[in-house]
């Protein structure tokens, strides 16, 4: 029997969420160590799931866990936002009945230091998908200084990004996050919760894989296949994630799409797609919080499609 080596983050939270199916596809679109895959299969007895991943890890562990469900289960390699578009030509969008992805870097990656997500790793490497072409080392070592005050602002958030990246293009070349996050220590801001690295490894590997261009391919994908009674239930782990999601699911609801300054509708008043079910964003409890320190930053929001 497998080690099952963690529990996913808002776990009771997406049961609920996609309880009481009857049937029809549930499409998880990160499947990593396969927690939320499971629980969702194990609340519903009668819906499939199809899994989605870009870690051939991932896939190869979560096969042989997710095994004894046969037919109910199948997996696709790839990334979400190519993958889910292939699903959405391939199926019946009648047939589903809902949609989960928790973004951002797996607990696979994250206690795998060979991956070099962690500050603690001996290398810099970050890539989701061990074949993708850019790596951290990329980054760090080979972007101009303007590329790497852009990521650092944009995705870290961090006020003092022209200094780490002067610091950075100063000392590299790096071969390891550990050495990365030692040399840019003094410029970092500090805080009891987090460790003065966590950000600046956030910016790079968002850069990376990607990530927030992925989550709007994913939200843009979901729209244009208008998916009749479909439950869309994001997971975030950080503001401009959660800024994406909240922003799509707000669009979605609207009928009317006209300019504020419009002096009347002209647009047709029809383009609501159904309605938003978490007006704030769903996060985990104390019981939770206890357990695993890493859903502290979690945020699920939740859509209700209805299309008539």
């Amino acid at each position: 029997m497998q080690n099952i080596p963690h529990v996913p983050v808002l776990y009771k939270e997406v049961i609920e969420a996609f309880k009481d199916l009857e049937e029809g596809i549930v499409i998880d679109c990160t499947m990593g160590y396969g927690g939320h895959t499971s629980m969702i299969l194990e609340a519903n007895p009668n819906i499939k799931v199809i899994a989605i991943d870009q870690d051939q890890t991932a896939i190869d562990f979560s096969s042989k866990r997710l095994q004894k469900y046969g037919e109910r289960i199948s997996t696709r390699k790839g990334r979400f936002s190519t993958v889910i578009q292939e699903i959405l030509q391939e199926v019946n969008p009648e047939d589903i009945k809902g949609i989960l992805a928790d973004i951002g870097v797996s607990s696979l990656q994250l206690d795998q230091k060979t991956r070099g997500f962690s500050y603690e790793s001996d290398n810099l490497d970050m890539r989701m998908d061990k074949d993708a072409p850019l790596s951290a080392s990329n980054v760090v070592n080979e972007y101009p200084q303007f590329e790497l005050e852009r990521i650092l602002l944009e995705y870290g958030e961090l006020r003092n990004y022209k200094k780490i990246a002067q610091t950075i293009v100063q000392n590299r070349p790096f071969t390891s996050a550990k050495e990365l996050s030692q040399a840019v220590k003094p410029h970092m801001p500090r805080g009891k919760k987090i460790h003065p690295a966590t950000l600046l490894m956030q910016a790079i590997r968002i850069e990376v894989n990607d990530e927030l261009g992925e989550l709007k391919s994913l939200l843009k994908n979901i729209e244009k296949a208008k998916l009749p009674k479909a439950k869309i239930a994001i997971i975030s782990f950080h503001s401009l994630e959660d800024r994406i999601v909240k922003k799509e699911f707000s669009k979605w609801a609207k009928s009317c799409i006209c300019p504020p300054e419009a002096f009347r509708c002209t647009c047709g008043n029809n383009h609501r797609l159904g309605k938003i079910l978490s007006k704030k964003p769903i996060m985990a409890k104390e019981d939770e919080l206890k357990e695993n320190v890493r859903s502290r930053s979690a945020k699920m929001r939740l859509f209700q499609m209805d299309m008539q």
